[in-house]
């Protein structure tokens, strides 16, 4: 049996790490996952097993270019962003990785955004919300204040998913999905990196496509090495690259997350304090994007109304009230709106309607999703232009298959063709495809999106 060329994507998240392979059609043969326990930093925080992780890569590398079955042609890395490495004169870790839910010490802003117009004009020109150690910028600075010993021997500092690829590949470098997504460290404005990255003595690599790939020689095999991409980015890679018509993807889960590659408006200070951000997909062009907690407010009403009705856990999978109902219900407005009516409550749980009025479980839940689907819409208004260019909306993950959410948004989207999408592995798809034509030509256009159009 003739062995099967294929990339390697590693796909590291904060949970899961997988590795699984791709053929040259772009199709999944195989994939492995495992799960590590983490260790905790040199303050006692807990963090990802920087050593276990390393090991892991080098261990499955091996062990594919060493199989009968795979011919490995390529290897690139999708991870979960905000997290930093950096590495000595010599090219060795000097540090944790650092876990971005760690706090900032207040103090390490102390004076920060002053010289730069202010916290609100500082993020306006960053697109990147105050988020602590989420703005991985930020954590440069925190090292830079409360270690200067450590950051002294600092030579080279890169982000997670370009360390995991240095391993392979040996090289230092940047790329745009990485360095622009909520870092605080790049300037939307002058689409370069901040001036406040100079002004403090840091040294980052120039951004490089994320395309870009390095010829490897491992084991006997000459594979290309990808330079990683950050996962969020990766993940509307499969729409960017293969769609045929501008769209919004609206990626659901425990969070919802719209992004609009389409959107050239710059973000705005207004639109930053109702969760907006702006960042950098494959292209190195700005992505406008809002997020809303579509999941957890969901799940968390769910069991209010599961307990007042004594309904069976996943009851709620089984509603469909029909096109017609939904409808009617939409089409009663903010007027008729029952949950949620001042916004979503601080603690996600809607406690001022009376679950007596409603004549079961379904009823309850219809009229609630419908509700929260409208806070959805409202999220996906921030993220259109003035002059919207988009034709299709692109849902995908768990809430492509609730037929509530999916009717509503047909019905608050008229002028749109609305689709659910079926495919799995988005973000490591994501990390093969911005390679794959440099190994097969053509390869990308081979995948199959697995759309299929949702209509009322």
């Amino acid at each position: 049996m003739k062995s099967i060329e294929v990339l390697v994507i590693f796909d590291i998240g904060k949970t899961n790490k997988k590795v699984l392979l791709f053929d040259s059609k772009l199709r999944l043969v195989h994939q492995k996952e495992s799960r590590f326990p983490e260790v905790i930093d040199d303050e006692g925080f807990p963090c990802d097993d920087a050593h276990l992780l390393e090991k892991w890569i080098h261990e499955m590398l091996h062990h594919y270019l060493n199989s009968e079955s795979y011919e490995v042609k390529g290897v690139n890395f999708s991870t979960y962003g905000a997290s930093l490495v950096y590495l000595d004169k010599h090219g060795k870790r000097i540090t944790p990785i650092y876990n971005y839910l760690k706090p900032l010490p207040e103090q390490v802003l102390d004076g920060f955004f002053e010289p730069y117009g202010g916290q609100e004009e500082f993020s306006r020109r960053s697109a990147s919300p105050l988020l602590g150690m989420l703005n991985s910028g930020l954590q440069i600075l925190w090292l830079k204040r409360t270690k200067p010993e450590v950051f002294a021997k600092a030579e080279q500092i890169l982000h997670l998913p370009q360390y995991l690829a240095s391993l392979v590949h040996g090289n230092g470098v940047s790329e745009h999905t990485s360095i622009g997504c909520h870092t605080m460290m790049w300037d939307f404005d002058r689409m370069q990196y901040h001036s406040w990255i100079g002004k403090e003595g840091i040294s980052l690599p120039h951004p490089i496509p994320v395309s870009e790939t390095f010829p490897v020689a491992m084991q006997g095999s000459q594979l290309e090495a990808g330079v990683g991409i950050h996962d969020s980015s990766a993940s509307l890679a499969p729409y960017i690259l293969m769609a045929n018509e501008p769209f919004i993807l609206i990626s659901t889960g425990t969070w919802c997350i719209n992004m609009n590659p389409f959107n050239k408006e710059p973000l705005t200070t207004e639109q930053l304090k109702q969760d907006c951000l702006c960042f950098l997909g494959v292209h190195g062009k700005p992505v406008k994007s809002s997020r809303f907690f579509l999941g957890r407010i969901h799940d968390l009403n769910v069991e209010l109304l599961e307990e007042h009705f004594f309904a069976d856990e996943d009851a709620y999978k089984k509603v469909d009230p029909g096109p017609a109902r939904l409808r009617e219900l939409w089409e009663s407005g903010e007027e008729g709106q029952l949950f949620f009516r001042k916004g979503i409550p601080v603690g996600l749980v809607e406690l001022g309607v009376d679950c007596g009025q409603f004549g079961s479980f379904e009823d309850a839940y219809t009229r609630m999703m419908v509700d929260l689907t409208r806070q959805v819409v409202q999220a996906i208004d921030l993220v259109r232009a003035d002059n919207d260019s988009t034709l299709h909306l692109y849902i995908t993950g768990g809430f492509a298959r609730n037929p509530i959410f999916r009717t509503i948004l047909c019905l608050a989207f008229p002028d749109k063709q609305v689709f659910s999408s079926e495919v799995d592995n988005a973000s490591s798809l994501g990390a093969a495809l911005v390679m794959a034509d440099k190994i097969w030509e053509g390869a990308a256009s081979h995948h199959d999106l697995g759309l299929r159009e949702i209509s009322v």
